[in-house]
């Protein structure tokens, strides 16, 4: 790279410490949804709060920003994780820099080994160039490869070309608790100056050619809870007396959606959806995706459709309804005859322009109420949505934050990058956008193979180490804006 050669020769050659550091940040399980593992999620902040401390240029400051206390199920109060907030002077110029955010998150989803993962979880394992670890590429690696760019700045004393901010929260996965508000609190002050937001928290659409996502999904996650008793009842006495919690349950999830699971039947809910345009048929028909590679991927002899239009269509711009688990059932080994007192069924719908999870919460829950109530149950029933958060969409074709981005990648991977949207959630990007008014980009370095939130997640080691040299060439760009 003609204009920044220190900058990427030090990061050639210092690969091994790379993975190395990766291996360190895997090891801590940082599991933001479990009480136990708090402690761990407050150590992994601390522990990037030391690394960029000690590799960064004598220019970084930061500081822990204390969100306060959690309430859980069983009464009790849990400090939150803090919120790693820091400055990174550019280098001294006559003219004013811009100055670029970087977000990323430092908390994980559960995992176990019993879950079916061929290595353990938090030990970073590579198998042929893949780095295997939970957080590996969601979103330790990402965070990782920016530190390991802006090291590179600063031991080579290469120029930053940009001020640069950061907001690392170990919170995302159990709902960025008070991160929002924070945001919010910043305007104008921490974030008074930025001029572009970018977040490395999502995956190219394949596994070979890299992608700049301009949309997202939003989410409503719900609880449905049915009690048929104070206490759980032994089948052979009880059954065939009662009206079981179970059931009733089971029928109400079984009205969500029809026999296929692909049509929503909540009054309503599609009523907001745009319609689907041809110009948006075109795009997608244009995209580098493997329909069969996909669906091994998944693992699966047969997906829903059977073409890739459709298929992006529904994963990307048609809200879907996912139902993930009930609580309080027994799914142990043996045989357990007993009629559980309570069962909690989760269920989540992921929402597009231009739905507001206030709204379709009070259709799901107006409708779950009229479908019980059909059932003429004497059970006690409550649905509450436990989190929600709106979708997210710009235009890329006239944002000069992609402009810098689409011509990083092309420097660095020799191509024209994909424009996509994601079928995910990552709320904050709507946050920094509404509070500042400024531009966010997604920026992703994991593969379509990478598994993030499933067993076996993973990093390409290219991937990883190509993270650092792209995060450099977007600064360039963006500073020449």
């Amino acid at each position: 790279m003609s204009f920044l050669p220190s900058v990427f020769n030090y990061l050639d050659s210092h690969e091994e410490e790379f993975v190395s550091r990766l291996g360190e940040a895997v090891a801590i399980p940082s599991v933001s949804q479990e009480k136990a593992f708090r402690p761990q999620t407050v150590a992994i902040v601390e522990h990037f709060k030391a690394l960029m401390e000690q590799q960064l240029s004598s220019s970084f400051s930061c500081r822990l920003h204390d969100l306060g206390t959690e309430d859980f199920p069983d009464g009790s109060k849990v400090g939150l994780p803090p919120v790693l907030l820091g400055e990174l002077k550019a280098g001294e110029s006559s003219e004013p820099k811009k100055t670029v955010c970087i977000y990323g998150h430092l908390d994980v989803q559960p995992a176990l080994l019993s879950d079916g993962w061929s290595t353990e979880p938090f030990k970073l394992t590579e198998v042929d160039g893949k780095l295997f670890g939970r957080g590996s590429t969601d979103d330790k690696g990402p965070v990782l490869a920016w530190i390991n760019c802006l090291q590179a700045f600063a031991k080579t004393e290469t120029p930053l070309p940009v001020n640069l901010k950061f907001i690392f929260e170990a919170m995302e996965e159990a709902g960025s608790t008070g991160l929002h508000e924070l945001v919010g609190s910043l305007k104008d002050t921490f974030l008074k100056d930025v001029d572009y937001f970018v977040i490395s928290d999502s995956y190219w659409l394949s596994t070979t050619k890299p992608c700049l996502t301009y949309g997202l999904r939003g989410n409503a996650y719900f609880y449905v809870e049915v009690e048929c008793a104070k206490k759980d009842l032994h089948s052979g006495v009880y059954g065939g007396a009662v009206h079981e919690a179970m059931v009733d349950l089971v029928a109400l999830l079984a009205t969500l959606t029809d026999a296929t699971g692909q049509h929503i039947l909540v009054p309503g809910l599609m009523d907001t959806v745009r319609p689907f345009t041809t110009e948006e048929r075109h795009t997608l028909e244009s995209l580098d995706f493997d329909e069969a590679a996909f669906c091994k991927e998944v693992g699966t002899s047969r997906l829903r459709f059977a073409d890739k239009v459709n298929l992006l269509a529904h994963r990307w711009r048609y809200p879907a309804l996912s139902i993930h688990g009930i609580q309080g059932a027994f799914h142990g080994s043996g045989a357990k005859t007993v009629i559980p007192q309570k069962v909690v069924a989760k269920f989540s719908i992921r929402l597009v322009p231009d739905q507001e999870p206030e709204e379709v919460t009070g259709k799901v829950v107006k409708y779950l109420e009229e479908q019980f109530s059909r059932l003429n149950s004497p059970n006690r029933l409550r649905v509450h949505r436990q989190k929600g958060s709106r979708p997210w969409v710009v235009d890329p074709a006239t944002d000069g934050n992609f402009q810098a981005a689409k011509n990083a990648i092309k420097d660095v991977y020799g191509v024209e990058p994909d424009l996509i949207r994601e079928g995910g959630s990552i709320p904050v990007t709507l946050t920094f956008q509404e509070v500042t008014g400024k531009s966010v980009l997604l920026l992703p370095i994991g593969a379509a193979d990478d598994g993030a939130h499933s067993q076996n997640e993973k990093i390409d080691r290219k991937n990883y180490l190509n993270g650092g040299k792209l995060f450099a060439a977007y600064l360039h760009y963006i500073s020449k804006l």
